[in-house]
């Protein structure tokens, strides 16, 4: 794992680019504490706070209030730097090791620095008006803007005015500037992140008055945010993700096919579905089940929060059967308790309600009934709303849907425990899912939990969401925003950001779009088909053809299970996005860092999707530093070059980088069946690539933190090519409480123009047709395998 250079920044002042900040702001004194420093002006005082050596933390405290530390966001703590306080007559700068704080006095400015190179400056700094508080920075002209949370406009999001308050936004398509996920987040292509550490609702301006400002507004809070920096794309999304939480390694089931609609009305329908799976040959890990269990009807029901039993009659026998068949079972539930639900006097009784100012429980109407909210931030109410999901995982449930926890209705003079409907409104899915997450490990330690919710805050990767892009259309236009959400979700630490497979709302019945929307799906976090059930969204359902094609995506799903598992722990380790903009690998070609078009999946995959009807052939951006082929064909395409592809109904245009290592197993029904006892690896060789790396890793995927408990493997390749000989590598690394196992392993090799002279030691199998060389290396010890080709 990559040691985290922490840097942080020199704040300089430039006349030449940045304006001065508030002309009535003073400096007065500066002084250094142990982990921080403080300066003081004439109306508050500045705290800049260290995280290591790449963030920083700024906080303004002005006269009158107190600093408060709470953070719902960083996790991060506070790492001791060597500071230098250097004092001339107009400017104090706080130097640290790559970073530094330059104060100038008169007029006073902040700005910061890293590795000599200016990054930002505040502007007019904190500042206060009739409606908002406000922290205002300069841009220069040509700065590209990323972040704001889940919103459909483009990559490049400067221009706009972004409200912060998630709000669901039914049947979207390609615009829209609110969705269900707001974080107060900015990056900026010259490869710096501003995080506005505060939760109360308000607007991050990204210069829509086109005069060079990005501006955080707030109805109240914190005035703090953190800056941070890194050395390239992968190493700032680190530093941003370090800071406020790791992602846990999901279950290796949560990787595979689910089976959902909304929704199933009953246990036999259930039941009969995933019997059409196994009749079909298509596998399936997961059935979600929507709320029709604790109801038959859609309105009127929400907050029974257990099962109907005229409906599912004995859930825990269609649990336990389902879970002999590889099945999990996931339940939907939300955070509303309707006055006429089963659990309204209760609610009531245990006090565990949202309230009135008067302090009764708060009662209003939305779209499925009248209804009160669970308050999570009460701890009668975190305890009560925890003990729904500990008896209904003691059944066998194996993970939770979280629905409309925006909170899809939430006025704002309801009040919560700890302040107003407007202050948490942004967290309440944060802690709810925190809330599901601290339960697991107190209650359920051996089991890591799957939760997927559509809503939440910074760092609520930390607790185990998987997010979702909300209720998006059934269209093209539909299927044309969702990469941009999920590369821009990814860069904002939540990378399993992953859309409704085939579209959700509407019934539109395309078959085209299912397949092109499936075929996208085995290239993004989470392959979850749903919607509306008009029109199904499981392929078994489907006519043949359509259904024949959706197979064949989620067979190859499953065959490369260990590379995605793989980039899984790597998200668990470094934050890594699974899915990573072009600009990752090029971040100087200004094209590539809007490109939406095409992405990375992991560090070896190049997708495309295909996102128009009834297309022939589509332009594919193909990224210099490597040259790229397709996973289909074997065609090598030279990398640097803009290239327009023929498509084929069967996939869309999937690249492999040279010298990649790409692991495969067989298709398997679930996950249950996973095993790399036999499996294959497909070498992409690539005479220009004289060295290169790769690895596949693996647990029991189910232990949380399996890798800090020293139960894992991982083995490792290794290739090298010169003087004409290909040497390949394969070493196995255990952890201590790991048991070897026997391993036999198919080496592809692809790109072999000619039949080699010889492989030492080893038989070979040469396909002059398809240029594939294929050697079956058996591993029976732990140690090191050497195979060298001789051309």
């Amino acid at each position: 794992m990559r040691v985290l250079k922490f840097l942080i920044f020199l704040f300089t002042f430039s006349t030449t680019i940045f304006y001065s900040q508030n002309s009535a702001r003073k400096f007065v004194t500066v002084k250094a504490y142990t982990n921080y420093v403080e300066v003081k002006t004439n109306d508050g005082l500045y705290r800049f706070q260290p995280y290591g050596n790449e963030i920083i933390e700024t906080s303004f405290i002005p006269n009158g209030e107190s600093f408060s530390e709470n953070s719902h966001a960083v996790v991060l703590k506070p790492k001791p730097v060597k500071m230098e306080i250097i004092e001339t007559s107009n400017v104090t700068e706080i130097k640290m090791l790559d970073i530094s704080v330059k104060i100038t006095h008169a007029p006073f400015q902040i700005s910061y620095y890293y590795e000599g190179k200016l990054l930002t400056s505040e502007k007019n700094g904190y500042s206060k008006n009739d409606e908002f508080e406000e922290l205002d920075f300069n841009l220069t002209n040509d700065e590209i803007l990323y972040g704001g949370g889940a919103r459909a406009l483009g990559m490049n999001r400067r221009g706009n005015r972004l409200q912060l308050y998630n709000r669901a936004h039914y049947g979207y398509e390609t615009h829209s500037e609110l969705m269900n996920f707001t974080i107060p987040l900015v990056y900026s292509s010259k490869m710096y992140a501003i995080h506005f550490d505060n939760a109360p609702i308000g607007y991050l301006d990204l210069d829509s008055n086109k005069n060079n400002t990005l501006t955080y507004q707030t109805i109240s809070g914190r005035k703090t945010y953190q800056i941070i920096a890194g050395d390239d794309w992968e190493e700032l999304v680190e530093n941003y993700v370090s800071l406020t939480g790791f992602q846990p390694l999901i279950p290796r089931w949560a990787l595979g096919n689910f089976s959902s609609r909304f929704g199933y009305h009953s246990q036999q329908e259930v039941e009969n579905t995933i019997a059409k799976f196994s009749e079909e040959n298509i596998p399936v890990d997961a059935v979600i089940i929507d709320l029709f269990w604790f109801g038959k009807e859609m309105k009127g029901t929400m907050g029974n929060l257990e099962f109907h039993r005229d409906s599912f009659p004995n859930p825990e026998k269609m649990i336990a059967n389902l879970k002999a068949k590889g099945v999990k079972t996931v339940l939907i539930t939300e955070p509303f308790v309707l006055t006429t639900s089963n659990k309204w006097d209760e609610a009531v009784k245990m006090d565990i309600l949202g309230k009135t100012k008067e302090g009764n429980p708060y009662t209003y109407n939305f779209y499925f009934g009248n209804t009160g909210i669970i308050d999570i931030f009460k701890p009668e109410g975190k305890d009560w709303f925890w003990d729904i999901y500990k008896n209904l995982n003691t059944i066998g449930v194996a993970g939770w849907w979280g629905d409309l926890g925006e909170p899809e209705v939430h006025p704002s003079d309801l009040l919560h425990a700890t302040g107003t409907a407007d202050e948490v409104h942004n967290i309440y899915g944060h802690n709810w899912a925190k809330l599901i997450f601290e339960g697991y490990k107190k209650d359920f330690p051996q089991q890591r939990p799957f939760i997927l919710m559509r809503a939440g805050y910074s760092g609520s990767q930390h607790y185990g969401m998987i997010p979702w892009s909300g209720d998006v259309n059934r269209t093209w236009g539909g299927l044309q925003s969702q990469v941009e959400i999920a590369l821009q979700m990814g860069m904002q630490g939540l990378g399993y950001m992953h859309s409704d497979l085939g579209g959700f709302a509407g019934d539109n019945l395309d078959d085209e779009l299912y397949t092109r929307w499936l075929q996208y799906g085995v290239f993004q976090p989470i392959y979850r088909p749903h919607a509306q059930e008009e029109v199904p969204s499981e392929p078994v359902f489907r006519e043949p053809k359509t259904k024949g094609l959706a197979k064949k995506s989620i067979e190859l799903r499953y065959q490369l299970l260990p590379y995605n598992y793989t980039i899984a722990f790597e998200n668990n380790r470094k934050g890594t996005p699974l899915m990573r903009p072009l600009f990752f690998e090029n971040s100087s070609n200004n094209q590539l860092l809007v490109n939406d078009k095409t992405y990375l999946w992991g560090n070896d995959f190049l997708v495309s999707p295909v996102v128009k009807p009834g297309i022939t052939e589509q332009e594919v951006a193909f990224p210099n530093g490597s040259n790229w082929f397709d996973f289909y064909t074997g065609d090598k395409i030279e990398g640097g070059q803009t290239k327009t592809v023929q498509l084929s109904e069967e996939s869309i245009p999937t690249y492999v980088r040279g010298g990649a290592f790409i692991p495969m197993i067989s298709t398997i029904q679930s996950t249950v069946n996973y095993s790399l006892k036999n499996f294959d690896v497909h070498f992409y060789f690539d005479e220009s690539v004289k060295e290169s790396k790769g690895k596949i890793y693996n647990d029991n995927g189910e232990t949380p933190n399996a890798f800090e408990k020293e139960m894992y493997e991982i083995v490792h390749f290794e290739s090298e090519f010169k003087k004409g000989c290909l040497t390949v590598e394969i070493e196995q690394e255990l952890g201590e409480n790991y048991q070897f196992s026997s391993k036999e392993i198919k080496l592809i090799v692809h790109n072999i123009s000619k039949k080699p002279k010889k492989v030492k030691g080893y038989k070979f199998t040469w396909n002059e047709e398809k240029g594939t060389l294929e050697i079956i290396i058996s591993i029976q010890k732990v140690s090191e395998k050497t195979i060298k080709i001789k051309f």
